[in-house]
Formats: C-alpha cells, structure tokens, sequence
C-alpha cells in the first residue's frame, strides 16, 4: 500500500543508526523546500507525492504533536522524536493485539481488542477492518504491515476505531433516553471523560436553545391539539406570538438546559456501577449487558431529576404572568397539589427508556455493522456524514417507538394544570385517547418533533467540535 515506506522499512532495521539513516531520508524527500523545516503543507504534498494515504488532518496532528518549539514546523530532530516515540505506542499496541504471539494479528485478535474495548463486531466487520491494514492479502497483519500503516497517521491503536464508532450522545436531539457515552481506560484515568461529557453538555445547552421552538411547539401540540382541536404549525405558533410575543417561544429552555448537567453527571457514574455490577467478565461488557446497565442508569437519572421535567412542562406551557420563574413554578405547584405532582407521568416516562434506548442501540449497531462491512476495505474510519447519518436515525427511530409514551407523560405532568382537565391514570389516558382520536392520536406534535432533530444534531456537532478543541480534546 505504501511501498516508499515500505522500501525503507523492509529490512526492519534494530540499530539507532539504520533508523536515523531512514528517518534522514523520509525528511529530506519530504523538506521539499530545503530550509531544514517541515510545514503541514510540505508534509501533506510530500505524503501524497510517496503515495501515502494519510488520513484526514494528520498532516497537521503530525505537526503539533512533535512541535517542540511552537513555530508550526518540524526540524529533523523533532521529525525523528516524534516517530520514534510514535513507533514505541504502535509496537505496544501490536504486542497487546498479538494475544498468542506468532507475530501476527488475525480478524480474530482484532474482533476481541474491540470487544474488550466495548464495541461489539461481525466477524466479518473485524476481517473488514483487517483487509485496510493487510498489504500482502494474507488476512493477517505482521508488523512491518502495521508500522506502515500508522507511521503517518495519529492513531496508534484500534482505540481510535472505538473513538469512530463509539455511539456518542452527543448528538442532543432533545430526549435523554439513550444509553450513555462509554470510555476506554485511558479517558478515565486521563480526565478525558469529564471533558468529554462537559462538551456535550455545552453542545446540548446550546442544541436545546436553537430549537426550543419546536420543542415547545411539540409540547403545545401534545397537550392541546384533538380532532376537535386541530393546530397547524402556523397557527400554534400565531398564537404563542399573540399571548406571549417572541420570548414566549423559549419558555422552559431555561429548566431544559439547567437538567443536562445533573442528568448527565448522575448517568454517568450510575451506568459505571451498573455495568460492574452486571458484566459477567471483569472489564468486559457485552452487547446486552450495556443496554441493561444503560437502561438502568437512565432510569436512575430520570428519577432524580423528573421533578425538573415536570416543571418544564409546566413552564413551557405556562400563561404570561403565570410563574414568575423556576422557584416560583415549584412553590405553587408543591402548595397547590403537593409532592406527588413532581412525579406526575413517572411510570410512561421510564417505561419509555426501554424501547427508545433499546431501538437506537440495536438500529446503530445494525447500520455499523453494515457499513464496515461494506465499505470498510481502505479504512474503518466512515467520516462524520456517516456517523451523523447513523446516530440520527438510530436516535429518530428510538424516539418514533416511545414517542406515545412521551405524549402520556406530557400530559400527565400537564393536566393538573389545566382548567377541566380530567386527572387520569395512565391505562385510561391511554384508552381514551385512542377511543376519541384513534391510534395516531398517540403521535400528535410528532411533525415539530422530527423537523428539529437535523438543526439539533448540525448545532450540538458543531458547537461539541469547538468545545473539544477548547478543552484541548485531541480529535
């Protein structure tokens, strides 16, 4: 694949002076003006020029990584640092793949590391993966063929495919049913994890305030809109204008966005005692075993924090001059109706987390696994409109399957505080509902719903990028 490199490492050289010898020429093929300096530029032309794929933005990753002296070129000797210790982490990582040290990795090897990882493969996608690296078509890697591999390419071990595929809930599209974010070791005992999660929190913060909207128009539809009653979304947005002006369009995004950190911070650390408590091997989390922990860690979360969820419903649908705020929607709720108000549609709300979370989960890993195994003969790398693609219908089917649940607990939570509203238990809500407005009465607010879930992913990815690279998140 890379024969220039291929040519110069072939004889596996031990000695320091070979590989200084190498390293030599590797820069002076690649310092292409002469000035003993290597930009990202002259480094991008000279890897394309010994035909060599790097991958994309490793060229500047290359850079700022052996950049000792911060003047955004490589002299020799940072030039030779850098794949010095470069070479180190990929022979480390070889040897750790390597279980029955015969040289070689095999799909096998491959399709346990990710396993032991978190990431659960075909056989198939592990053969997939394997064939990028494979120069020689003996389904099996030596290390010759991996070094040449990632000589030019950041990642140093099958970690980064974790980081690819890694279904991350970043993608705020609103709900917070999916089963959380998983970290390798090295994110736990780096600090990694936190910066990880305060990125997505800022990323969902400002992903729920582009839309909030839509959010409250989804809400407004649940609520009110009947047979009876229809509301179009011109007009149910006419008429928060006219009660409430351009403001009242964001009523609840305050209590929205303030529940993401504790919601996030208790998922967390309740989905990492879960997992030990159920996985069957230490360290080792299969398939199912993550979606029970996640499950159980989303139903730990809602239940801490459902008191906000219902006080935002209750905001988002409020009057003018109706709560004067978060404290003050709590103390009339609590002086009016009492605790058990703030756990009004808790039973449909964690009923919900099953099919959303086990839905998405399921449709993602189908879509993975169908990608690698179609497409993944050059890299296991898919690109961000593939992972995009792939967590939002995953996370829009998830949300279609508990939709009528989500509509149950809104207006539950909401009843108490309409004028007439009958107070109803769950099974008759239901029942009444589907007897006076048939099965797809169960979907009303379904169309604001979807038509936020593209803004909402764009907003939350492009505001998690910069969030990471202010964080000093390496990508």
């Amino acid at each position: 694949m890379y024969q220039a490199v291929r040519k110069l490492f072939l004889t596996d050289c031990q000695c320091a002076d070979d590989a200084s010898k190498v390293y030599e020429e590797l820069f002076a093929r690649l310092d292409t003006n002469k000035d003993g300096k290597v930009d990202v530029s002259e480094l991008k032309t000279g890897l394309a020029a010994m035909g060599i794929k790097a991958g994309e933005g490793a060229a500047e990753k290359i850079v700022s990584a052996g950049d000792q002296d911060k003047d955004a070129r490589l002299d020799f000797n940072e030039f030779s640092k850098y794949l010095k210790d470069h070479e180190k982490k990929l022979q480390l990582t070889f040897k750790s793949l390597d279980k029955n040290n015969d040289g070689r990795v095999d799909p096998v090897e491959i399709k346990q590391a990710l396993e032991d990882l978190g990431l659960e493969i075909s056989k198939e996608g592990a053969s997939k993966i394997l064939q990028s690296i494979d120069v020689d078509g003996t389904m099996t890697v030596d290390w010759n063929e991996w070094r040449e591999h990632f000589l030019f390419n950041p990642a140093t071990d099958l970690q980064e495919i974790i980081r690819y595929w890694k279904h991350s809930t970043v993608l705020d599209i609103g709900d917070s049913l999916a089963i959380p974010d998983e970290f390798t070791e090295e994110e736990k005992t780096t600090g990694l994890w936190w910066r990880q999660l305060s990125a997505g929190a800022m990323a969902g913060a400002v992903s729920r305030t582009g839309t909030a909207p839509l959010d409250r128009m989804k809400v407004f539809m649940q609520v009110h809109s009947s047979k009876t009653n229809k509301i179009s979304l011109v007009g149910g947005f006419q008429q928060m204008l006219k009660e409430g002006g351009l403001a009242s369009l964001w009523r609840g995004n305050g209590i929205n966005v303030l529940k993401i950190a504790p919601e996030t911070a208790i998922k967390f650390m309740a989905y990492e005692q879960y997992k030990k408590l159920l996985s069957s091997e230490p360290g080792k989390v299969k398939t199912h075993e993550r979606f029970m922990a996640g499950s159980l860690a989303g139903a730990t979360a809602q239940t801490a924090i459902y008191p906000m969820e219902v006080m935002k419903t209750r905001l988002t649908l409020r009057k003018t001059g109706q709560y004067t705020g978060m404290a003050d929607c709590a103390k009339k709720i609590l002086k009016k109706e009492g605790v058990k108000a703030f756990y009004k549609g808790y039973i449909p709300n964690i009923l919900g987390i099953i099919p959303y979370a086990g839905i998405d989960l399921a449709v993602y890993e189908s879509l993975k696994n169908f990608w690698l195994s179609r497409y993944a003969s050059e890299t296991a790398n898919p690109g961000i409109l593939v992972l995009l693609g792939c967590g939002t219908i995953s996370s829009t089917c998830g949300q279609l399957a508990s939709y009528p649940l989500a509509l149950i607990r809104t207006r539950m939570q909401a009843q108490a505080s309409l004028e007439g509203a009958e107070q109803l238990p769950m099974n008759l809500m239901v029942k009444k509902i589907i007897e006076k407005e048939g099965f797809f009465g169960l979907y009303r607010g379904i169309l604001p719903n979807f038509m936020k879930v593209i803004p909402a992913v764009s907003i939350s990815y492009v505001v998690y990028e910069n969030m990471r690279s202010g964080l000093g998140i390496s990508k």
